[in-house]
C-alpha cells in the first residue's frame, strides 16, 4: 500500500484549488472540479454536503499549509530577524505567478496563488463562513509577521521604535494591496515598489555594526510569467501608491 498519495478528499481540494485560484469560486463549477481530480459525483458529496462546504474545507487546508509555510520561512536562523522578513517579502511574488506541479499537488507558498488575494473580495458577500476562514486566517499570518517583527526589534535589526503590530499589519495590507495591483497591470513593478517601500519602513540597511546584508532584491516576474520588471533608479525614495 503506497502511503505518500494524498487521501481522496485532500486530492479534490487541491484539484479544487488549482482550478479556483486560476478562475476564482463562481467561476468554477462541480463538473470541472470532479473532471479534473477524476472521481464522480457521489465521492464530492461523500466529503462535502455543498459547494460552500468544499470552498470551507478548501481554505482551512490551504491557510494550514500557508501558515506553516510562513512559519518555516521566519523561523530563527542565523540571520538577523529582519533579513527573515524582507526573505519573506522578497518571494511573496511566488504565490502570484501561477501554479505549477503534477497531480494537483502544488502546496500553499510553492507555485500556488495566493487565495486570499484571488478570493477575498468575490466570497465576503456571498458566503460568511469563507468571508470568516479567511480573515481568521489573515489574522493570523499578521500575528505571526508582528512575532518576527519583534525579533527584529530585540536583536536591534530594525529601529527600536518600531511597533510590532502595526508594522506587521501595514506591510501585509501594503502586499496585498501590491498583488490586486499586479493583476491589474499585468506586471511586477507593484511588487518592485512594495519591496522598496518596505526595505524604508524596517529602517533601510541594517543599522548595527558589521551586520549582514538584506538579500539582494530579485527582480520580480511579471503576473503572467512573462519578464521581469524593471529595477527602479538607485537612490530614489520609495513612493506609496495611492
Amino acid at each position: 500500500m503506497t502511503t505518500d498519495q494524498p487521501s481522496a478528499k485532500t486530492h479534490i481540494l487541491r484539484c479544487g484549488e488549482r482550478l479556483i485560484a486560476t478562475k476564482g469560486f463562481v467561476g468554477v463549477g462541480l463538473a470541472e472540479i470532479l473532471a479534473a481530480a477524476g472521481v464522480p459525483k457521489g465521492s464530492f458529496y461523500h466529503y462535502f454536503s455543498s459547494k460552500e462546504r468544499f470552498g470551507e474545507a478548501l481554505l482551512a487546508s490551504y491557510m494550514e499549509r500557508y501558515l506553516t509555510h510562513l512559519e518555516q520561512m521566519l523561523a530563527p536562523d542565523d540571520q538577523p530577524a529582519r533579513v527573515r522578513l524582507m526573505r519573506y517579502w522578497a518571494y511573496w511574488n511566488v504565490s502570484q505567478c501561477g501554479v505549477d506541479g503534477p497531480a494537483c499537488d502544488a502546496g500553499a507558498g510553492e507555485g500556488s496563488k495566493c487565495l486570499v488575494v484571488k478570493l477575498s473580495a468575490e466570497v465576503a458577500d456571498m458566503s460568511d463562513t469563507m468571508r470568516i476562514a479567511l480573515r481568521d486566517g489573515t489574522t493570523q499570518i499578521v500575528a505571526r509577521l508582528a512575532v518576527c517583527l519583534g525579533e527584529a526589534v530585540q536583536d536591534g535589526s530594525v529601529p527600536a521604535a518600531t511597533d510590532p503590530e502595526a508594522m506587521a499589519l501595514t506591510l501585509y495590507e501594503m502586499w496585498l494591496g501590491a498583488s490586486l495591483l499586479a493583476k491589474l497591470r499585468r506586471d511586477g513593478s507593484s511588487f518592485e515598489h512594495a519591496l522598496r517601500a518596505t526595505d524604508a519602513l524596517l529602517g533601510g540597511a541594517d543599522p548595527r555594526p558589521g551586520a549582514p546584508s538584506a538579500p539582494a532584491r530579485p527582480q520580480v516576474a511579471h503576473a503572467q510569467g512573462g519578464r521581469a520588471a524593471p529595477r527602479a533608479g538607485k537612490g530614489k525614495a520609495p513612493r506609496l501608491s495611492a
